[in-house]
């Protein structure tokens, strides 16, 4: 997804907040159905009439699109560039990411006009499921180093896989390090008085004759 246009109100913020305007959840709202339109038509021109296909992606199920849920991953990272970066530089940087509404995922599929739709469907994960430490003893695959970390020194390492290339080009190299190991540590105080959910949406269509 790109970033949306005019995103100058969403001060002190890199995503969608409670704290943001409306005209900012629009903004992000408007670049997913343009960007989730044309990517249906380009894999509508890649398959066969039958054809299906599986998306699984991260979404919410609130009315409000700036619930917590789905957004503290990007909430604690502009806490922690706020200590890092200058604010007007935080200002400039907002995350090319949308997590959309089961409802707004079938709006576009109808719209777009390829696709039949199958299920859409929502569940939800911990925010750590994917990071968490192997329960098998035996396991003769595990990275006994990446057993020894704490559970948001883990998401740290999965988040900083997602955002480095970002972060990176915009606030430069040498804040990396110190930032995703603050990251862990406010990860490891925010688990330890919160269960962090995320929403997945799984999405099933098929290519109409």
């Amino acid at each position: 997804m790109q970033v949306p246009p005019s995103l100058d109100m969403n001060k002190g913020k890199i995503y969608i907040s409670k704290t943001s305007p409306p005209c900012v959840v629009k903004a992000y709202v408007s670049q997913f159905e343009k960007d989730f339109f044309l990517f249906l038509r380009s894999r509508a021109h890649e398959m066969v009439a039958g054809g299906r296909m599986l998306l699984s992606f991260m979404g919410h199920i609130s009315p409000e699109a700036s619930t917590e849920v789905g957004s503290h991953q990007w909430e604690l990272l502009a806490q922690l560039l706020l200590g890092l970066i200058e604010e007007d530089r935080i200002d400039s940087f907002n995350a090319p990411y949308y997590a959309p509404s089961p409802q707004e995922v079938r709006n576009v599929i109808v719209e777009e006009g390829s696709f039949s739709i199958n299920h859409v469907e929502a569940f939800e994960v911990n925010w750590d499921e994917g990071s968490s430490a192997c329960s098998d003893s035996a396991c003769d695959k595990c990275d006994f180093e990446h057993e020894k970390l704490s559970r948001g020194q883990r998401v740290a390492i999965t988040i900083r896989a997602v955002v480095e290339s970002m972060v990176e080009s915009h606030f430069g190299r040498e804040i990396l390090d110190e930032l995703f190991r603050r990251y862990g540590e406010l990860v490891d105080d925010y688990f330890s008085k919160t269960v962090a959910k995320h929403i997945n949406l799984v999405v099933s269509v098929t290519r109409k004759f």
